[in-house]
């Protein structure tokens, strides 16, 4: 970009942030810090092996980026499982980068703003990841190779539904799946869709810790969400429901 250097920080990250940005939608270090917490407990292990066994099925792919990435704890899973060369973790959270570069020996992370474009190389990847993430359809077109595939993972309704009430919690949007299809229809087919479902037994902490890592923490105090955490009888059953679509890049676009 004329005019623009980008530095490798101190982390182990690229910002590709030009210096005006104002990144006001990025997770804060306290959401990324309870967001690894909670991943490395191991509670979403479920769906980290689904979105790998996705990406196997899709077949061998060398180079793999996951849009949206936080932590990079799914794509070093998808990255470890298909022995890719090299992993690449995009998000707007400089904190989540930071973690990201951690987060496999063969993951690289970049602060970049999807929504202005994903600074990799168009046609240079065969698979790309969207995780509970933001979704530029045209951007992850672009950089699939024609034969590639995007694989994208939403909330389904029930997908935490025991705890969304009594923490006040965000509720799934009834229209995600128009909203899905708005997105990526012009650019992708759907070739694969599949429900994954599984339960975790959480104390009272790890829940709150669950509650802080996403964007209900902008809505809901810490202060209030411990109080309506501690008023849980614990254990606590909480669903884990979400959609795993493979897509495939449409040979013309808009057709």
């Amino acid at each position: 970009m004329q005019g623009h250097s980008f530095d490798v920080a101190r982390h182990g990250y690229v910002n590709m942030l030009p210096g005006d940005a104002r990144p006001g939608t990025a997770d804060t270090a306290a959401m990324v810090d309870a967001r690894a917490r909670f991943l490395e407990a191991g509670h979403f292990k479920s769906v980290a092996d689904e979105v790998a066994a996705s990406a196997w099925r899709v077949g061998r792919a060398e180079y793999v980026v996951e849009a949206g990435a936080g932590t990079g704890y799914y794509l070093a899973e998808t990255v470890d499982v298909l022995n890719a060369r090299a992993g690449l973790a995009l998000d707007i959270s400089k904190y989540a980068c930071r973690r990201a570069a951690r987060a496999h020996p063969r993951i690289g992370a970049a602060v970049c703003d999807v929504w202005a474009g994903l600074p990799v190389r168009s046609g240079s990847t065969s698979l790309a990841l969207s995780v509970f993430a933001p979704r530029n359809g045209s951007e992850l077109r672009r950089i699939l190779r024609p034969d590639g595939a995007l694989i994208v993972v939403t909330p389904a309704r029930e997908h935490l539904q025991e705890i969304v009430g009594p923490l006040g919690l965000l509720s799934v949007d009834e229209h995600k799946a128009s909203r899905l299809d708005q997105t990526l229809g012009g650019h992708f087919e759907l070739a694969d869709t599949r429900r994954h479902e599984s339960f975790m037994s959480l104390d009272r902490d790890e829940v709150r810790i669950l509650a802080s890592m996403g964007p209900s923490a902008r809505h809901v105090s810490e202060e209030e969400l411990a109080i309506r955490a501690a008023a849980l009888a614990e254990p606590i059953v909480v669903t884990i429901s979400v959609d795993i679509g493979t897509y495939r890049p449409r040979s013309s676009e808009g057709a």
